[in-house]
């Protein structure tokens, strides 16, 4: 008996010891990231209103931007694609396609959209006319989508290539003034009709200016958080912000764009003053927050004229100088901890009750028309059907991620501000921060508190999951973060 607990001390006493020596030479942090272009061909469909338009012109390139973070023991990877929506069978293929060439776990890698509604459909070509993910996927994928998991899993690719010892840190900037939320109490009751043929509490984007106006039915983030990196010796590697900022627009008709996501990490590289210096180049990358109900429209009043492109490039400016205010005294650590937790959670999907699709199809078939009462009845009547033929419940890959004192958690669908601000408050970690339109595109997702108010995000054929569905994920990420931070 001696002998053997002698043997188990001296075995463990030696695995420890073995141990230890790789766990020192493992604290090395490493980083690397690219950007390449996604720009479609001319005559790709662009998507973002209810009628798709062939692209024309190209204002400025689809980018997709990726940084691979390494702490010698975990490797995870952040991919920001400039897209309006990306379904999750591009996604899955995309990591799928990244660990064979890499073999980085699917689980380690988020892939997002930054949401341009000036970029070409990535989803099945059967599908447009839906928004993105809505209509049938096809096996083999179409030759965009093919075209996306290429250059993803490339990116993730040449990031990992490029990983170089680098210090980590992180900040935030604050700009109020280019987010205001869009959905308002509204006195006007014409204002406040739905396609359906009823009357909601709310309305989505009212006239600017209009003396109907009460009062906004939700909160706004204005916080910019940020994630910086940079090589031993100081140079810029890469810079991922968030913002909880839908696209801006003043895009003519036919021209693709990133909008104002594209032209911040310009901005940016031009304020750190790597725009067109080292090898590899810094790589700005802004993602979608929490904005579904977010917009850069004061309601309060009319807003001015502005020539084409020329909000977006006002925002871009605004932001990326806050960014680099905020830049400017970050604190950088030579090593952090990194972790990733992934989890699918079972949701209903939302369908539509009987009135509605008796109403559809009385709508569609011309037996009783409503002339007039709402300009998108027949769009919501076809996706009205749709809906009721959709499965009881779907599956959402959700994600969490550490980075030192960092939790940035995803959800693949447009949440509403209040849920971001809900999950930082609630996180246990000093920082957090949600990124939207991640692994997938459900639609809106409006709070519990927000659904019996109505509006176009709370519709059904706009909104797709069941009404608790944003109280099932939030738990579910900060169950996930938790879990993370006692570890």
């Amino acid at each position: 008996m001696v002998f053997w607990i002698g043997a188990g001390l001296i075995f463990l006493s030696a695995a420890t010891t073995h141990a230890a020596a790789p766990a020192d030479e493992s604290r090395v942090f490493r980083a690397g990231a690219v950007r390449a272009d996604i720009t479609p061909e001319l005559g790709m469909m662009i998507v973002g209103g209810f009628s798709p338009t062939p692209a024309k012109q190209i204002h400025d390139e689809l980018s997709v931007r990726t940084l691979v973070l390494d702490d010698g023991r975990q490797r995870i990877a952040f991919v920001v694609c400039d897209s309006l929506g990306l379904p999750r069978e591009v996604c899955d293929e995309a990591k799928r396609m990244t660990q064979q060439l890499t073999g980085l776990d699917p689980a380690h890698v988020l892939i997002s959209a930054t949401h341009t509604h000036s970029g070409a459909f990535a989803g099945a070509e059967t599908s447009l006319g839906f928004p993105p993910g809505e209509g049938p996927p096809t096996v083999p994928l179409a030759p965009y989508q093919r075209f996306l998991v290429k250059r993803i899993a490339d990116s993730v690719q040449r990031a990992i290539n490029q990983l170089e010892p680098a210090r980590i840190g992180w900040g935030s900037g604050r700009e109020p003034g280019q987010v205001f939320n869009r959905r308002w109490f509204v006195g006007d009751e014409a204002q406040r009709r739905n396609p359906f043929g009823g009357v909601d509490t709310v309305r989505m984007n009212p006239p600017a200016g209009s003396a109907s106006l009460l009062k906004p039915a939700g909160p706004t983030d204005p916080e910019i958080p940020f994630i910086a990196v940079q090589d031993k010796s100081g140079r810029p590697i890469a810079l991922l912000a968030v913002y909880s900022l839908h696209y801006v627009g003043g895009i003519p008709h036919g021209v693709v764009s990133a909008d104002y996501y594209g032209l911040f990490a310009e901005r940016l590289a031009q304020l750190v003053g790597v725009d067109r210096g080292p090898s590899p180049p810094f790589v700005g990358m802004m993602a979608n927050g929490t904005s579904g109900d977010i917009n850069n429209i004061n309601f309060r009043e009319k807003r001015g004229s502005l020539p084409p492109f020329g909000q977006m490039e006002k925002v871009a400016a605004i932001i990326a100088a806050e960014v680099y205010r905020a830049y400017q005294v970050v604190t950088y650590q030579d090593w952090v901890p990194l972790d990733a937790r992934y989890e699918e959670l079972s949701v209903g999907s939302r369908r539509p009750t009987p009135e509605m699709i008796q109403r559809a199809r009385d709508l569609l078939e011309g037996r009783k028309p409503w002339p007039g009462w709402h300009p998108n009845e027949k769009v919501y009547a076809a996706r009205v059907l749709f809906r009721a033929k959709a499965p009881e419940s779907v599956a959402l890959p959700l994600q969490a991620f550490r980075i030192g004192d960092v939790a940035i958690m995803s959800i693949p669908a447009e949440p509403f501000a209040e849920i971001g601000l809900d999950l930082k408050a609630r996180s246990p970690f000093p920082r957090a921060l949600t990124i939207g339109l991640a692994n997938g595109y459900w639609g809106y997702l409006p709070s519990e508190a927000q659904h019996p108010l109505g509006g176009y995000e709370t519709w059904v054929g706009t909104n797709r999951l069941e009404i608790a569905a944003a109280t099932k994920i939030t738990s579910t990420l900060l169950r996930l973060v938790k879990d993370m931070h006692h570890d």
